[in-house]
């Protein structure tokens, strides 16, 4: 088997009996990502010193020292969270230069773990997508099938994962964008708990929304991921002080004495054939291992899309005001400032930084909070949303995880949704409602449609209820067998 098919613990069982070196692991990790993403356009930066950062590895170890669980590891990292020294764009015109001086909490603590950054990966810009294709550097391809889309708003993280450009990736989740690329591309992606991971260094979209999770080639690589990326941090007043479960070892034989709900709402006809076909083969596969299919009923789900635009377009509103062209970010090619108006100069650079759905976004959260329509939009969606995390309560009192589609359809064509932007915000109907509660969620490999595209299927569990969710999660892994799959990316060699 390629180094590149190994998981964590195979790799580090390697690296650990001296089998290869972190700078043969991330050399091998580099020159295939500068291969096959001319293709993809996964990566907006690669990191140049990853080769010397896995040679300190190396002399770690030939020290003896004491290395962490992810010793010698190439992590893709989404271009949203902040690399000292690393650029870092949020996929937007407005950052494109702009080189952090520290590094975000996920990133310190996956260093601190032994961990290289390979890269950074693209995203729609700001994370305000569906697709990828947003980005200020372009869209970034599905490796199933180059006609079509990652999924977004971490397509890149996604895309890298599946053509295996690094051991794994991380993403963040405003209302889907780690879970739904993940399902379009055939990997698994965690979105956790509000608050089991730092923002400390994300750039902010929607702050009470926003979560970094792992997007990985199976279960037991996310759950070494999140392990290590969670915990409380003193930069965060949002994080928690529970403590991090051992989620690596969150592994059962059956699903006896387990009960699965399935939301009433989701029974809708915008399901395709084929997710429609997936999920109910999950669903087979979890009775005839013990589980227990309870219905629920969540009725506020139907208003969760609605919800999470005004939620997130008045956050975004507030967070991107900060990029005016004065402390840092694009600035418009003024000749001379003398006499130049400070409405003209703040309109001119956001109108260049910031692309066509940014601009829309946040002229939707303007109007939201604006005097006289606070309490009609921004107010009242924060009310309902309130209401809807007590029926998600109601519904764990009857059920330990809840199963899902993630999106209607698989990945679709590229251009084939952008001039919708109502097509597009659909895409989140299953997910958003997750963020709207705080809950923690993932997509897991479980199928593919009739064109060969991937299929993953959606667990959700109460909050800090990752274990019971990783259990099912392990699995529906094993009953999907889809290991073996995988898109054909090395004839791009």
């Amino acid at each position: 088997m390629k180094i590149t098919d190994l998981s964590i613990k195979e790799l580090r069982n390697k690296i650990q009996h001296r089998e290869i070196t972190a700078t043969q692991l991330v050399e091998t990790f580099f020159n295939r990502a500068k291969s096959i993403d001319k293709k993809l356009n996964a990566f907006i930066t690669l990191n140049e010193n990853a080769v010397n950062d896995a040679k300190k590895i190396d002399q770690k170890i030939a020290a003896g020292e004491k290395l962490g669980p992810l010793a010698g590891m190439p992590i893709a990292i989404k271009d949203m969270l902040c690399t000292k020294g690393i650029r870092t764009t949020a996929g937007s015109k407005m950052l494109s230069q702009f080189i952090p001086p520290y590094d975000s909490t996920v990133v310190a603590r996956l260093k601190n773990a032994g961990a290289i950054v390979i890269g950074k990966t693209n995203l729609d810009e700001f994370a305000m997508g569906s697709s990828n294709e947003t980005s200020h550097f372009g869209a970034v391809k599905n490796p199933w099938n180059l006609d079509y889309v990652p999924g977004g708003s971490s397509g890149g993280s996604a895309a890298a994962q599946a053509s295996r450009l690094a051991v794994a990736s991380i993403g963040t989740d405003t209302g889907g964008s780690i879970r739904q690329p993940a399902s379009f591309c055939g990997i698994v992606g965690v979105k956790p708990t509000y608050g089991r991971v730092s923002r400390y260094g994300i750039v902010a979209y929607a702050s009470s929304l926003d979560q970094a999770g792992p997007m990985t080639t199976s279960v037991a690589d996310a759950a070494e991921i999140l392990e290590v990326i969670s915990g409380h941090d003193v930069h965060d007043s949002t994080t928690s002080q529970k403590s991090v479960p051992s989620l690596s070892n969150s592994t059962r034989k059956d699903l006896k004495g387990i009960k699965i709900g399935l939301i009433r709402e989701y029974e809708t006809d915008a399901l395709s054939a084929d997710v429609r076909k997936t999920v109910h083969s999950a669903i087979e596969s979890a009775k005839s291992l013990g589980a227990e299919i309870i219905e629920i009923k969540i009725p506020l789900t139907q208003y969760a899309v609605p919800i999470y635009y005004l939620v997130a377009a008045s956050e975004a509103s507030s967070n991107l005001a900060r990029y005016d062209g004065v402390r840092y970010g694009h600035r418009a090619d003024f000749h001379n400032l003398s006499g130049v108006e400070l409405d003209k100069f703040y309109c001119q650079n956001r109108g260049e930084g910031f692309g066509p759905e940014v601009q829309r976004r946040i002229m939707i959260g303007t109007y939201a909070l604006s005097s006289g329509y606070y309490d009609a939009y921004y107010n009242k969606a924060g009310q309902v949303r309130r209401l809807l995390t007590e029926q998600f309560q109601d519904a764990f009192k009857l059920c330990d995880v809840i199963l899902s589609p993630v999106s209607t359809t698989p990945a679709f064509k590229i251009a084939e949704r952008i001039s919708d932007p109502l097509a597009m915000y659909l895409n989140d109907i299953f997910t958003t409602s997750t963020n709207l509660a705080g809950l923690p969620g993932m997509s897991v490999p479980f199928g593919f449609s009739e064109q060969g595209l991937p299929i993953g299927v959606q667990l959700t569990a109460n909050h800090f209820d990752e274990e019971k969710m990783f259990s099912l999660a392990y699995i529906l892994e094993t009953a999907a067998n889809l290991s073996e799959r995988k898109p054909n990316v090395e004839s791009w060699i």
